[in-house]
């Protein structure tokens, strides 16, 4: 199986986060590329895409939209997830955070098998006046929560193993047990 992990991010926390679902999923066995949905050029040659994308101001991230808009057709016909990664609380561990409304709109045009949202991350490096005011009146830190996106990508790396036929119905022989 080999899946595409895929984000848009502004400040590398949703950058971040495609590498944590990597790293699960390739544990699982699967063949993973993790790379920025503004770098890909095809996505033939995979089973199945998750995309990622950072939130802003109540938007999902221009080049995850993009990226979506570019492949629909393609993607439509494989096994797509989607996660958001934004608040800057322990929000999204806490209750359900429903996707954004361009986030919606995607899920609901490849016909996605889920959306999550996670927590952010925000740091004095971060890009821009708005972001780094923000950090400095202490609305910035680490809100990712690598437990609960690792559970996740392993429990698309089961929805995505193939059936095992079940080992006790062969005899010695390779024959059916009776």
């Amino acid at each position: 199986m080999k899946v595409l992990v895929t984000y848009a991010t502004k400040n590398g926390s949703t950058a971040g986060i495609a590498n944590m679902i990597g790293a699960a999923l390739t544990d699982t066995g699967a063949a993973v590329d993790i790379k920025p949905a503004a770098q890909v050029g095809s996505v033939a040659p995979y089973d199945a895409v998750i995309l990622g994308g950072a939130l802003y101001a109540g938007r999902w991230h221009r080049d995850a939209r993009r990226f979506a808009r570019r492949y629909a057709d393609q993607l439509r016909t494989r096994p797509v997830w989607l996660f958001s990664s934004g608040p800057l609380d322990d929000s999204a561990d806490t209750r359900e955070i429903p996707p954004v409304g361009q986030a919606a709109r995607v899920a609901r045009q490849l016909n996605a098998r889920q959306h999550v949202t996670f927590g952010g991350r925000l740091t004095e490096n971060a890009k821009g006046f708005i972001a780094r005011s923000m950090v400095r009146s202490g609305h910035g830190g680490d809100f990712r929560n690598p437990a609960r996106i690792d559970a996740w990508s392993r429990s698309i790396a089961d929805e995505l193993r193939p059936n095992e036929p079940p080992e006790s119905t062969m005899d010695s022989y390779g024959r059916g047990a009776p």
